[in-house]
């Protein structure tokens, strides 16, 4: 057994945790750079929790500056054992409205200007990640949000676009007509990808704001909208998160989906021929397979 230790990843209008004690934002330092800004540690429930912003305090970095690999490595070596991602979204489904919540279990990934692996040239890894996401963790999620009222959805594609800008209505229309995916946003990818070569549990609670640009009688995204639901959207995320330490407990059994057992397998390259400053780079991502 281990100790659980959650993480938050708080996307657009989630900034803050309610209620944790001994709350103090600690620096980390990560040799993937500087991580998206301080990250808040305390206790909810006698559960440790970490809580990252992922733009940063006052919404600084835009989706592709986003520090993914320092936010995730930084994690790591706090001791993180589950990470929950809390993002804003926009709907292809009627369905999906805006101030729902989806929790994401598939992802399709258009970014394209990202650094999208802790591995590289003198170690090499492949992840699997046909199941993206922890089932445990989604469990958990989705319990928490009923338990809080919140309408939510079991399961859905996440479209990860490289932004800044929104879809256009021809994109908005392939994505949900020839690709069949369900939610859009800008920030999960390559988080996700990231958080399983971290042999992290991952979940995503995909908080929706909007339709996209799809839907005949919404038109185009209207920035001032998605503002105003993202309030709302807010506290009811913040409510969702303050109900996982319950659900999850103090100690945590081997995940049984094998997220943190991912690299298992992964690294390819041979011990003699691994680079040693990319390894100590990994010390925290990897060091349970490389020493």
């Amino acid at each position: 057994m281990t100790q659980t230790k959650i993480g938050i990843i708080g996307g657009s209008g989630v900034y803050q945790i309610d209620g944790l004690q001994d709350a103090q934002w600690t620096r980390v330092e990560s040799p993937w750079g500087a991580p998206s800004d301080a990250v808040m540690t305390g206790r909810l429930d006698g559960i440790e929790m970490a809580f990252l912003p992922r733009h940063g305090r006052g919404h600084v970095h835009a989706p592709a500056t986003v520090p993914y690999r320092a936010n995730i490595d930084a994690l790591k070596r706090l001791g993180v054992t589950d990470v929950i991602s809390v993002s804003a979204c926009g709907s292809f489904r009627a369905e999906m409205a805006p101030g729902e919540f989806v929790i994401v279990d598939q992802f399709i990934d258009r970014t394209i200007a990202r650094d999208k692996s802790f591995f590289g040239t003198g170690c090499v890894g492949h992840v699997s990640l046909a199941h993206p996401v922890c089932a445990r963790l989604g469990d958990a999620c989705e319990t928490a949000a009923r338990a809080a009222g919140i309408t939510v959805h079991r399961g859905g594609t996440y479209l990860a676009m490289e932004g800044p800008q929104f879809s256009t209505l021809a994109e908005s229309r392939m994505y949900r007509e020839s690709w069949g995916c369900d939610v859009i946003g800008m920030t999960n990818m390559p988080e996700a990808k990231l958080a399983r070569e971290a042999e992290l549990c991952y979940a995503s609670v995909a908080m929706i704001t909007d339709y996209d640009s799809w839907h005949p009688d919404h038109g185009e995204v209207d920035i001032a909208e998605i503002v105003a639901t993202l309030t709302g959207n807010a506290d009811k995320g913040r409510d969702l998160v303050g109900r996982l330490p319950a659900l999850l407990g103090a100690d945590r059994a081997p995940c049984p989906c094998g997220c943190d057992r991912a690299l298992d397998h992964a690294i390819l390259t041979a011990p003699e021929a691994r680079d040693p400053a990319l390894v100590r780079k990994l010390n925290a991502v990897a060091g349970r397979v490389l020493g």
